[in-house]
């Protein structure tokens, strides 16, 4: 709070405090100092301040500085706040002035000559206000005669203002000076207690007050060893080492040492104390009524109007903004103006002032969670710090696990590599070192029987060593004395990108990048019947958020890639696939920022031969399915219809159907149909299939109701029918008990294909698949190629 009651000017506390017309204070000595008068003629100015007002107006002599606000207290008067011997008649610094209206009548020229106006001043006060400075008086006139000539000469037509330290507007005086402002007598009595607060009021002992550590917990505090002149807080030595070191935010703090003990002032606070005065001067007082606290002792004294002194106030203009007494009412210019009762707008700008504050009491509480905010971000910022360390070390040293692991892995690679050469060396020796032992022995054994002289021992063995020799010449082939290995090990290691990316290792941007290549799992991926299984995952220690993935399959057939599965699982089925088929996949990661890159290809195959049920859910109601859906038998008199789980498109497959139970010679049908077919008649009386029907005796093929071929043979209870569906040659042919029933049955089969069969409840049938192509269609086809 010590701010607020702070002069502006001075840097002081307040001392007799007026209320200028922008509501800024100011003290009354330091309102002297700002206040200037423009008289008539600028003669004396100096040649900056002539050129700063403007070739237009006319020069002239200034006034030296006010004397006291009040009349009647002495000739003193304030110069700038310094003080010097003057002239006679006891004249201070600016000399004597006769009236205590016109000694206040000095002004500061600005662009008007009333109300509010810019002022730019020339100097600036220690406080860094800019002030008027002191003008020289003319050569050849002694310092005291001219000043008081200065401000004894002031004319109707000079014009005075002075201009707020604080916002710099200017307002005219009226011909009551400085009078006409008002004195702050609050803030004079806040400056009052305030003083009394700190030991320095009125009436205070005149004891010696030693200054005390204002952070001690201590009961008494310690005595205060140093003065922080940037913090203004006394503390001890112990203080001062724990909560202001000479270190961080505090080190270019100046520490100095506390004021040494005084006597408290015992002066009336009412009295104008360190005001300059001359040889016959001293400092002014404050008589009138309206005055502040006198002293302590002293009773305070109810407030008079400044106009009427004998007048207590008792209404409050609302056009001026003011208090006012009865007779400035009656006869002052506040007559027409609308006024209020002095009682209700002090509870009416009291609950003013108390809503105000609760909004700003309200920012203040922000202000105090703002700040616990910042303090718990540091705390955080420590922790995540430590944190994020750790987890550095922890990702360095798992790159130095993988890397050691890698290491050992080759390795071991290149042991293998050096013992499989060793060992191919080493069977090499053994083996040429029994060849040329055997080929030694031979060659001196023939040379002995060369030096023998009997010709016919000689041809007895001749042509049978002749035999051996060409064969031991055999045996030395070409290339059985090239040794089978290179002693150079064909093993390079490509360390040079995991060296660039180790020297590229850096911190990335938390901002939102697009995602890295997925890693597929290989492990995971698989493949059974028509559908296909892959799993993936992304790479670990990656920053960029992943928001969903892309799989994407061609068509089998070294075709172009499609969408398949696009979200954030990490494990995709997809099924209805081609039998006997390569397919390729990849996958690919997306966010915000747009799409990653695709990750490898990896290739599935379908299976050769197809594995499938009876689909419990694409048959009739009336169809009863067991044995784990692969035995099926009807409920109903009629046809029922019941599809398998597989799908066919491409390829050649090959099924059958084991006949169970056959009763009362019914007519069951086999085939294959649209996943649409109608189900509650005969297979093959609708366009949407392709059957053959059978019986006891004899069988036909159906299509669109259509019955063609006649074949005999017929079904009973453990007969096989077989269905081959060859998609690559589109036709559908049928088997009983291993043989071809007929001729073949269709051509020109071309789409999807489900198998199927329709029966009563005089047959049960269990499917049978993953079967080989019947031996006699594959010896067709051998001797078709």
């Amino acid at each position: 709070m010590e701010e607020e009651l702070k002069c502006p000017v001075c840097g002081s506390l307040f001392r007799e405090p007026i209320i200028l017309p922008c509501s800024h204070n100011v003290c009354l000595p330091c309102a002297r100092t700002i206040a200037v008068q423009t008289p008539d003629s600028e003669q004396h100015l100096p040649p900056p301040l002539l050129h700063t007002r403007g070739p237009s107006l006319p020069t002239g002599s200034i006034a030296g500085p006010p004397p006291e606000y009040e009349t009647g207290t002495g000739p003193a008067c304030s110069g700038g706040g310094t003080s010097s011997s003057g002239g006679g008649g006891g004249g201070g610094v600016g000399g004597v002035v006769g009236g205590g209206d016109h000694a206040d009548k000095l002004s500061l020229h600005s662009e008007t000559d009333s109300g509010y106006g810019s002022y730019t001043p020339s100097l600036k006060s220690p406080n860094g206000v800019r002030v008027l400075p002191m003008v020289p008086a003319p050569p050849g006139s002694s310092a005291a005669a001219a000043r008081g000539a200065a401000c004894s000469s002031l004319s109707s037509s000079s014009s005075s203002s002075i201009t707020c330290p604080q916002c710099h507007r200017s307002a005219s005086l009226d011909h009551r000076g400085l009078r006409g402002f008002q004195r702050n007598r609050l803030l004079e009595a806040i400056v009052h207690r305030y003083q009394q607060s700190r030991g320095s009021g009125t009436g205070a002992t005149a004891a010696a007050v030693v200054a005390h550590c204002q952070l001690c917990d201590r009961t008494p505090p310690e005595p205060a060893a140093t003065l922080c002149e940037q913090c203004d807080v006394l503390y001890c030595s112990a203080c001062q080492t724990k909560c202001h070191p000479s270190r961080g935010p505090f080190a270019k703090h100046r520490l100095v040492q506390p004021p040494p003990p005084q006597p408290a002032a015992s002066a009336p606070l009412g009295t104008t104390q360190g005001a300059p005065s001359g040889s016959g001067g001293s400092s002014s007082k404050s008589p009138g009524p309206g005055a502040g606290a006198a002293g302590s002792t002293g009773v305070r004294k109810f407030p008079t109007c400044t106009d009427h002194e004998l007048e207590n106030y008792s209404m409050y203009c609302v056009s001026c903004r003011t208090p006012v007494c009865y007779q400035c009412l009656e006869e002052g210019r506040h007559g027409k103006h609308e006024v209020k009762p002095l009682g209700a707008m002090w509870k009416l700008h009291k609950a003013q002032l108390s809503q105000a504050l609760n909004g700003v009491s309200d920012k203040a509480k922000e202000a105090k969670e703002f700040l616990v905010q910042l303090k718990n971000i540091l705390q955080q910022i420590q922790e995540n710090g430590l944190d994020y360390e750790a987890c550095l070390v922890a990702q360095c040293d798992a790159l130095v696990d993988a890397l050691t692991r890698q290491k050992a892995k080759l390795l071991t690679k290149v042991t293998k590599e050096r013992e499989h050469k060793l060992k191919v060396v080493w069977d090499q020796i053994n083996h040429c070192t029994l060849k040329l032992r055997q080929s030694t022995g031979l060659m001196e054994y023939c040379l002995e029987v060369i030096k023998e002289n009997d010709p016919s021992g000689f041809l007895q063995i001749s042509d049978a060593l002749i035999k051996r020799v060409q064969v031991s010449q055999e045996q030395w082939v070409k290339g059985a004395l090239e040794p089978k290995v290179s002693a150079e090990f064909d093993l390079t290691l490509d360390s040079e990108p995991l060296l660039q990316a180790i020297h590229q290792l850096d911190f990335i941007q938390m901002k939102c990048r697009v995602p890295p290549v997925p890693l597929l799992q290989l492990e995971k991926c698989c493949t059974r019947n028509n559908s296909v299984t892959l799993a993936w995952r992304m790479p670990p220690f990656i920053h960029s958020p992943v928001e969903g993935y892309i799989l994407e399959l061609d068509d089998g057939d070294g075709g172009q890639f499609r969408e398949v599965y696009v979200g954030k699982e990490t494990l995709c089925t997809i099924d209805g696939l081609h039998f006997n088929s390569t397919y390729n996949a990849r996958v690919k990661a997306f966010n915000s920022s747009g799409v990653g890159p695709y990750s490898k290809t990896v290739v599935l195959q379908t299976s050769d031969v197809a594995w499938f049920t009876f689909d419990p859910n694409s048959g009739h109601r009336d169809i009863v399915l067991s044995n784990d859906n692969q035995t099926a038998t009807c409920s109903s008199y009629d046809d029922r219809v019941v599809l398998g789980t597989a799908a066919f498109s491409k390829g050649v497959h090959y099924w059958e159907f084991h006949v169970d139970r056959y009763d009362n010679h019914p007519d069951p049908a086999f085939g294959v149909a649209r996943v649409n077919v109608v189900k509650d008649m005969m297979l093959g009386k609708d366009d949407k299939a392709w059957a053959m029907y059978v019986d006891n005796n004899r069988s036909w093929f159906m299509h669109c109701n259509s019955h063609t071929n006649r074949t005999e043979g017929g079904v009973f209870k453990g007969a096989t029918v077989g269905v081959l569906l060859d998609l690559n040659k589109h036709t559908l042919t049928f088997y009983i008990n291993g043989q071809q029933q007929g001729p073949t049955a269709f051509d020109h089969v071309d789409g999807v294909f489900m198998p199927a069969v329709s029966l009563n409840r005089n047959v049960q049938v269990t499917l049978h698949t993953g079967l080989e192509v019947p031996l006699n269609t594959r010896q067709q086809k051998l001797s078709g190629n």
